[in-house]
């Protein structure tokens, strides 16, 4: 008897107590879909709370919520990883644990699978609960990262999103640091369409991602897929030097033909080394943002660190079972 399909649900969590009981309630429903079989891989990425201890219950109540915990917190982006690492699954779905991203999608993306598709990400038609800065900022940082890329990465788009056994595997080779899942998803290509939905509100605790977070994860996204920002500093360069030129002739021209018109002064000269100077240290600090990356990667530490690992003996077990 052929089994059915096997759906892994990953979930980071950060400091998430106070949604643990409407997310498991949520889920239980969810996963009462016949067509499939479920597990929901839940990361401890490092809480200060007691979402690990509750998280432990939730495991002890049902075999299917496995939880790893790490060592610290070592970022979203790494706790989707090392859920993916973990996941079993025919198909894995990436979620946040705020349900702002309903659970309730997830069925219409497993029927997109169904229907062949490798990748069906979420797409956001309306974002509630989120006020203009955001929403404004959010809607020009996708845009201008489409523009910036040669990879084809959907605007409106978050990690909310179901990805077929053979596109886990290719993204599992790819293990650099600074990780920007949506767009590692959108270069290993595939088949891949949306579904629409509508973001709600945070049910309960406060965001993970406030504005400088939010600042080093677009830093990021654009640095890993666009090598724009090296061009832009080359362009910064020329500019600076041309502009440069052009005064040079236009005090030559005053010196020797309109000596009237020279004023002494150093307006004009500091003017000129504070816009060649922040010019250039504009261009260092892009490179050192690219070096800086290449430092890190050079080194070859592990993405993360494991300190728990509850109920994955169980997946195993019951892995050999169905293969045998």
């Amino acid at each position: 008897m052929k089994l059915k399909p096997l759906l892994s649900i990953v979930i980071p969590l950060y400091n998430e107590e106070l949604v643990l009981e409407p997310l498991h309630i949520r889920l239980v429903a969810l996963m009462k879909d016949p067509r499939f079989r479920w597990e929901v891989v839940m990361v401890n990425d490092g809480s200060s709370d007691r979402t690990l201890e509750k998280v432990r219950r939730l495991c002890l109540q049902d075999p299917r919520f496995r939880v790893i915990s790490f060592s610290r917190n070592f970022g979203h982006q790494i706790a989707i990883t090392a859920g993916m690492d973990k996941a079993t699954g025919d198909a894995v779905v990436i979620i946040d644990a705020d349900l702002q991203d309903p659970p309730e999608v997830i069925p219409q993306m497993a029927d997109k699978w169904l229907e062949g598709y490798d990748v069906v990400y979420g797409v956001r038609t309306k974002r509630e609960g989120e006020g203009l800065f955001k929403r404004a900022t959010a809607a020009l940082f996708y845009r201008l990262l489409k523009r910036a890329t040669s990879v084809d990465i959907p605007v409106d788009t978050g990690d909310f999103r179901l990805m077929d056994r053979r596109v886990v595997d290719q993204l599992m080779t790819m293990r650099e640091k600074f990780r920007f899942v949506r767009g590692m998803v959108s270069w290993v290509g595939f088949k891949q369409c949306k579904v629409e939905y509508v973001r709600a509100e945070r049910v309960a605790g406060e965001t993970k991602y406030p504005l400088p977070k939010m600042l080093r994860f677009a830093i990021d996204g654009m640095l890993s897929f666009s090598h724009v920002p090296l061009k832009l500093s080359s362009t910064l360069g020329f500019s600076a030097s041309a502009l440069s030129f052009v005064f040079m002739v236009y005090g030559v021209i005053i010196k020797f033909f309109f000596p009237e018109r020279a004023i002494a002064g150093w307006a004009s000269v500091f003017v000129a080394i504070l816009f060649l100077g922040g010019v250039q240290l504009i261009c260092i600090g892009i490179l050192g943002e690219y070096l800086g990356r290449m430092y890190d990667e050079v080194k070859r530490r592990p993405l993360y660190i494991l300190e728990e690992e509850i109920n994955f003996d169980v997946a195993r077990e019951r892995r050999s079972l169905s293969q045998g």
